[in-house]
């Protein structure tokens, strides 16, 4: 398949996480980064910088191992489908993209992006991952998975009813502070049974793949 390298002999590569659908980052591949990338499985770009080629994670060990690679429909510009094996951005955070762009009237912010949908749901999940793992007293999450599976069960079970009853009300407050109750309860359900927050994302890739 031929592909439209610029007058300058780059394309833009977007990054996307292949498991939670997070754009990661955008960077310009060359020919022979092109052909690397193929080759190799991981990502190479071409550095108009340093004017070199350039593996992503090469200092960090942070690789973006690529599960598929497609072309837009005028085959100029590449998406990446990859395997984070790290953050994606040289700061430490997840994605490149976390600089929230406000309106120029200012009168109020563009709300959603990455870090607040799949982003939080990540950091939310390893918060608990952590807390698991140091076990403070007076965590919330130690004394409720102390008491045992069932009241972990009984909690998310208390949460959806709650949910259901604001749902019902018709009060929106309290629907999204239900709702936001119950994925927190949710998480920790996950965590606790051994379950991976990105095999339930891969579940819903799947699922959106198939339509």
């Amino acid at each position: 398949m031929n592909v439209n390298f610029s007058q300058d002999g780059l394309i833009p590569c977007i990054a996307q996480d292949a498991n939670t659908g997070e754009v990661l980052m955008l960077a310009y591949m060359s020919q022979e980064a092109f052909e690397k990338t193929r080759e190799s499985g991981s990502l190479w770009f071409w550095s108009r910088s340093k004017q070199r080629l350039w593996q992503k994670g090469e200092s960090s060990g942070n690789t973006l191992i690529v599960t598929s690679l497609k072309l837009d429909c005028d085959k100029d510009t590449l998406l990446a489908l990859v395997e984070p094996q790290g953050p994606a951005c040289h700061t430490g955070e997840t994605s490149c993209f976390f600089n929230e762009v406000t309106r120029t009237d200012d009168s109020r912010n563009y709300r959603f992006d990455d870090r607040s949908s799949n982003g939080i749901l990540n950091t939310l999940n390893q918060l608990i991952e952590q807390r698991l793992e140091e076990q403070p007293d007076n965590s919330y999450i130690i004394k409720l998975t102390n008491k045992g599976e069932n009241q972990v069960l009984k909690k998310v079970g208390e949460e959806a009813t709650e949910l259901v009853t604001a749902c019902k009300d018709e009060d929106k407050k309290e629907i999204i502070h239900e709702s936001a109750d119950l994925i927190f309860h949710t998480l920790l359900a996950l965590k606790y049974f051994q379950v991976d927050l990105s095999e339930v994302l891969q579940e819903l890739h799947n699922r959106h793949a198939d339509r």
